[in-house]
Order: C-alpha cells, then structure tokens, then sequence
C-alpha cells in the first residue's frame, strides 16, 4: 500500500526505535517492532481512512493487539491507552519523523545531532510544521520516558542505523 520512499523510511525508522524500546522493557521486540512498521501502512493509500484499513486487515489475522496500537497512534482519535505498546507507538512516531527532518537539514546528518538541536527546533513552530507538538509532548509523558532521554534514545538507535537510513 506504500510506494513513498519518505514514508518508508519513516515507518522502518518507526520499527527500529520501537523494536529497540521492546528490548529496552523487555517486550516482544517482533511485535512492537511489526506496530512500528505497519502504523502508517495505509496512509498513501487510503489517507481519508488512515488507519482503519490496515487496522482491519491486522484485526483479520488475529493481530489484535498490534491493530489496537496503530488505531492508538494519534490520540486525536480517542482511542484508549491499554498497553505499553500503544503508548509507544504514541510516544515514538512524531519525535522520530521529526528527529529525522532534523537530520535533513544538517550537513553530517545524525552523525552530530544532540538533543539539545532537537529541543530547540521542537519549540520553532515553523521547523517541521506538520508535526504535531503535542503529540510528542504528551506521547512521552504517557509513555513515562523524559522527552530529553527519549530524544536521546531515539538518536543512539538511528545513528547504529544510519548507512540504511540515509540519514
């Protein structure tokens, strides 16, 4: 259902940070790492109904815990918080997407970026617009990680992956 490379690279960098976090807390790395990569997997496709499509397929296949947590993704959907899987897909998706637009404005890519950069762009309203603020405000909160460790976090594990990424 995808064919941006964008949004491709943005759903794997989603999967790795959430795979590492499982790891991290001990969870199912497969499980968590399968919400990261699949969260978006409808949204070119199918943008007015993002993201009950892949939700429905996901639910089909008994993967009911995994379509709870991308139907979660967004809290402007009112979906209940039940697992710490839904709170970090919620905690992970916009502050990777945006620690990723950071990457893209920086001549060594990740490389150098601290999260000292990151907080300071977060609080320009005109870096990376379309990321909602407080999604990633209230994603960590709920997820119970400072925003600055998880910022870090986040960094760490797309620096080990930044020859496939392209950042």
């Amino acid at each position: 259902m995808t064919q941006s490379e964008s949004l491709l690279r943005h759903m794997r960098t989603v999967e790795l940070v959430m795979e590492a976090y499982a790891l991290k807390f001990g969870e199912d790395a497969e499980r968590w790492a399968i919400a990261g990569l699949l969260h978006d997997a409808d949204y070119e496709a199918f943008p007015e109904q993002h993201p009950k499509v892949i939700v429905e397929k996901l639910n089909n296949i008994g993967e009911v815990e995994i379509a709870h947590a991308v139907s979660a993704h967004y809290t402007k959907w009112n979906v209940a918080y039940n697992s710490l899987l839904d709170k970090a897909l919620l905690a992970c998706d916009e502050i990777t997407g945006f620690i990723v637009a950071c990457c893209q404005v920086r001549p060594e890519g990740i490389a150098s970026l601290e999260v000292k950069s990151v907080v300071k762009k977060l609080k320009d309203k005109g870096f990376a617009a379309k990321v909602d603020r407080h999604e990633v405000y209230y994603g960590a909160e709920l997820f119970g990680v400072d925003l600055q460790d998880h910022i870090s976090f986040i960094i760490e594990i797309l620096k080990k992956n930044r020859a496939e990424l392209g950042i």
